[in-house]
């Protein structure tokens, strides 16, 4: 009896929708893992004829599997606190290198390899954009991701300061006003800049800045490197010099860095004027200047378009790369492999390189990692009816089995 193999291409198809209910409930607590479930189709043979109204008669030979349906659905954040790990929330994958293969995954555990590289607990180092003086190319080939306690980010030497300052109107001629501002050279070297203010008559101030004799190799008083002359109107503002005193120049540094040229600026970027006239105290406060010294990578933070911020100890703050998500057309056409990971396929389509948070890609959370999307509840109600048919088709076979030997009895 042909029919035998009905019951068992149902007993067949139960058998391979418990075994993906079975590893999706086994890869629960697996980062990234995807929920699968498996599509069926009927099969009929060829046509046994018409009814007298002509509709085809035709006899079910049982059923195939049709498809695998991976669900893509979002996973779950779960905050680890790790600078390595990542979260992709939406559309895309990160792209992952080993062995010489490209692959892809939505686990985002990576660690830190000896090498200082970013990479997958089996190894792979996770790709990206490279950046160069905090600059991400992203026209640049990718490379793997180097978050390296190594890495050094060169000194910066001072090209520009300003502060704010409120001279006292009441000061009277002779009266004087200092206040010290840190620049640095090409070098990284330190040097303290000596701002002093002197009143010459109302409403007009002298001004010098000068450096310490010993950082130019020198000795006694310290040596001027610029002068001038700063007027106020009768309501306390600067009227001269106005935006900026410019070509401060500093030559003849003992640690023999290279020359420095600064500019001072005496308004804000709004054109605010950061040098007053008032009746109170003279003071100063918030100086700021755009050098720095030396500093090593100190820690790193992932940002929502995957751009690795890297913390500096000179306090500073650089990109030093940034992730790479790859998208595809059908995401159902690609084959998953062991490890999480994901390759592309003719289904599938090319792999388009971009970054995170743009062009319909998904945004990266940093110091998380992506739950297992698998629904405990939908499992076992789907294992209850994968189990209700597998048992109907083992019924069906037994009657089949019971009829066959009772047609054996009858011919013998």
């Amino acid at each position: 009896m042909s029919a035998f193999s009905i019951p068992l291409s149902g007993l067949a198809a139960s058998s391979a929708a418990l075994n993906v209910i079975a590893n999706n409930l086994a890869n629960l607590n697996t980062d990234g893992y995807k929920d699968q479930t498996l599509s069926f189709a009927s099969i009929f043979n060829q046509a046994q004829g018409t009814s007298g109204n002509g509709d085809p008669i035709q006899i079910g030979d049982g059923v195939q599997i049709a498809g695998k349906i991976a669900n893509f659905t979002d996973g779950n954040l779960n905050s680890t606190g790790i600078a390595s790990n990542m979260a992709l929330q939406g559309n895309g994958f990160f792209v992952v290198e080993g062995n010489g293969e490209t692959n892809y995954t939505r686990s985002g555990d990576f660690t830190v390899n000896s090498s200082g590289q970013l990479c997958t607990p089996q190894g792979e180092l996770v790709m990206g954009y490279p950046a160069s003086n905090g600059v991400v190319s992203t026209t640049s080939e990718l490379t793997p991701i180097t978050v390296s306690q190594a890495g050094i980010i060169p000194a910066s030497a001072t090209t520009s300061f300003q502060m704010n300052t409120n001279l006292n109107a009441s000061a009277a001629a002779g009266d004087s006003f200092s206040t010290p501002i840190t620049v640095y050279d090409s070098l990284g070297e330190s040097h303290v800049l000596s701002v002093t203010y002197t009143n010459t008559a109302p409403n007009s101030w002298n001004y010098s800045i000068t450096l310490p004799a010993a950082d130019t190799g020198g000795t006694g008083p310290a040596t001027q490197i610029t002068s001038g002359t700063m007027t106020f109107n009768s309501s306390g503002v600067l009227t001269s010099p106005t935006g900026s005193v410019p070509g401060i120049s500093i030559t003849g540094l003992a640690d023999q860095a290279a020359p420095m040229t600064l500019n001072w600026a005496l308004a804000d970027s709004a054109g605010n004027p950061l040098i007053t006239q008032q009746d109170t105290a003279s003071a100063t406060s918030d100086p700021i200047q755009n050098g720095y010294t030396a500093g090593t990578l100190s820690g790193y933070s992932v940002l929502p378009d995957g751009t690795v911020q890297g913390q500096f100890s000179n306090s500073q703050t650089l990109a030093i790369g940034q992730i790479a998500i790859a998208s595809f057309a059908n995401n159902q056409g690609l084959t998953p492999i062991a490890n999480n990971d994901y390759q592309a396929s003719f289904a599938s389509g090319a792999a388009v390189i971009g970054q995170a948070d743009v062009a319909g890609n998904g945004a990266i959370t940093g110091s998380a990692v992506e739950e297992s999307n698998v629904d405990l509840a939908t499992e076992f109600s789907n294992m209850i009816v994968a189990q209700q048919g597998y048992q109907a088709s083992a019924k069906v076979l037994t009657t089949f089995n019971q009829v066959s030997q009772a047609l054996l009895q009858v011919i013998t």
